[in-house]
């Protein structure tokens, strides 16, 4: 008897729906017999690159790598030539899939390509790989550095999805709509391996909107998986449009990640639909690692405690382990299980620096309720301000500023300062014309928090810089500020 098939309803003739891209679905059958037809292009490989359009014939070319037992690198389309040239460099797939209308820059050019036809036949599927064989080769971001490969065994892809269906009650009866970009764990592994573990239904937007989701919501869909910046979108919509909140109402699960979703956008959308977000926590490497429960407390700011195979710590400077369950306490998050990563690929140095004696160092700063929910401060890199011998997490400061009706958006930083090490910095993107002043949101912040960790320097911009997931890019923040005001 071999090992459990990653996607077990492939191995059967349903009928049911599986993907929807717009007016363009497939069937689990033809998903199955399109898959079938490219594995004997695709087996012979040692990698595979796809490019990873919002389309049926990426999440078919997925499924025909996962079957054929190749390691697939989806590659983002908008990634620039430089990246690019590193991803192929580093990752050196052997050939590249993609839609027959695709057109792939120069540097995926040099590789043989192979088509996805979505009405191709093929035969049978072959017997399930190893479990720990690798599965997908996904970049990070490259904020430290070069991007690196994260290599995720298929084990660590069922493990995940099975304790989420777990936790969020996600059965094949669920219709998932998303609109999230597929080279990513978000949208791909979590938004479609996710409704195909269990045998549910994708209905992917190709590109959000306010109108898709209240269409789909309003229709067929169950659940939604979103980012901060489309919740924040929601929010504001949902305030203004009945329709949209009592489509957002019907839901089972509204799902936000990737990003803090705010505490205010938390208790916007509540007070509109009468839905309380759920909301969880994961890295590239780890996968999703902690999640509220459909069953749980779901409270702002909060990303619910770990899943259930999970192990999870807390961490302090100094290598102790953190026992609070205060709410109070920070330490780093340090992730271990059936859920992680086998490795970086080429950088055996990076792998070694970020396990430390079989847990995955996150580099996240958390605090821990009594409940054992996690609540998250930043990144230990870049959200954890030093200053006058205190150490402040950058989220509460940002959470304080949106509760002020001036701020729209927020993010905080620290910087160099003689006196007190660091100084706290915001940088603003105001919600009215004057925006509010300096002291103002510096005393909004002392009423509502310790006065230390009022910002001594804002920065108002028109928009903050963010990525394709919606997270701020706080490196670039300096640079937007030239086009801005102090």
């Amino acid at each position: 008897m071999g090992p459990a098939p990653l996607l077990p309803i492939l191995h059967q003739s349903a009928e049911a729906e599986a993907l929807r891209f717009g007016q363009h679905s497939v069937t689990y059958r033809r998903l199955r017999v399109a898959a079938a037809a490219l594995v004997p292009g695709v087996s012979s490989a040692r990698r595979v690159a796809i490019w990873a359009q919002p389309a049926l014939e990426t999440c078919v070319a997925l499924v025909a790598a996962l079957a054929a037992g190749v390691p697939a690198v989806p590659v983002n389309p908008r990634l620039g030539t430089r990246e690019l040239a590193h991803l192929v460099s580093d990752a050196a797939p052997d050939l590249v899939l993609t839609a027959p209308q695709a057109t792939v820059p120069p540097a995926l050019r040099v590789l043989p390509r192979l088509d996805v036809e979505l009405q191709a036949q093929g035969g049978a599927l072959p017997p399930e790989p190893d479990p720990e064989s690798p599965a997908l080769i996904v970049y990070t971001s490259g904020t430290t550095g070069p991007p690196k490969g994260v290599v995720l065994p298929r084990r660590a892809l069922s493990a995940d999805l099975d304790a989420l269906a777990a936790a969020w009650g996600w059965t094949a009866q669920d219709v998932l709509v998303h609109a999230l970009p597929l080279f990513h764990v978000h949208g791909l592994v979590l938004g479609v391996l996710g409704p195909l573990r269990l045998g549910g239904t994708l209905h992917h937007l190709g590109s959000f909107s306010v109108e898709g989701v209240a269409r789909e919501l309003g229709g067929a869909a169950t659940m939604l998986f979103g980012v901060p910046t489309m919740y924040h979108r929601l929010a504001a919509a949902a305030e203004q449009d009945p329709r949209l909140a009592a489509a957002l109402g019907r839901a089972r699960l509204l799902v936000s990640g990737s990003a803090a979703l705010s505490v205010s956008d938390y208790q916007r959308i509540a007070a509109a639909t009468g839905q309380h977000v759920v909301q969880r926590y994961g890295m590239t490497e780890s996968l999703i690692t902690c999640a509220a429960r459909i069953d749980g407390p779901r409270r702002p700011g909060t990303v619910g405690p770990p899943l259930d195979p999970v192990a999870l710590r807390l961490v302090d400077e100094h290598g102790g382990i953190v026992e609070a369950s205060d709410d109070e306490t920070v330490g780093e998050i340090d992730v271990a299980g059936p859920t992680l990563f086998l490795g970086y690929l080429n950088r055996p140095d990076a792998t070694a620096e970020a396990m430390r004696d079989g847990w995955f160092r996150t580099g996240d700063l958390a605090t821990r309720d009594p409940d054992g929910s996690l609540r998250l401060v930043g990144r230990r890199a870049t959200d954890l301000i030093s200053s006058g011998g205190y150490k402040i997490g950058t989220a509460e400061i940002e959470n304080a500023l949106l509760e002020h009706p001036g701020v729209g958006e927020v993010a905080v930083t620290g910087e160099g300062d003689p006196d007190l090490g660091e100084r706290v910095v915001a940088w603003v993107v105001a919600a009215s014309d004057p925006p509010p002043a300096a002291e103002e949101l510096a005393q909004h912040v002392a009423r509502l928090l310790a006065p230390h960790k009022r910002p001594r320097v804002v920065h108002y911009l028109p928009a903050l810089p963010r990525n394709e997931m919606g997270k701020v890019c706080k490196s670039e923040l300096p640079r937007a500020a030239e086009h801005g005001v102090r």
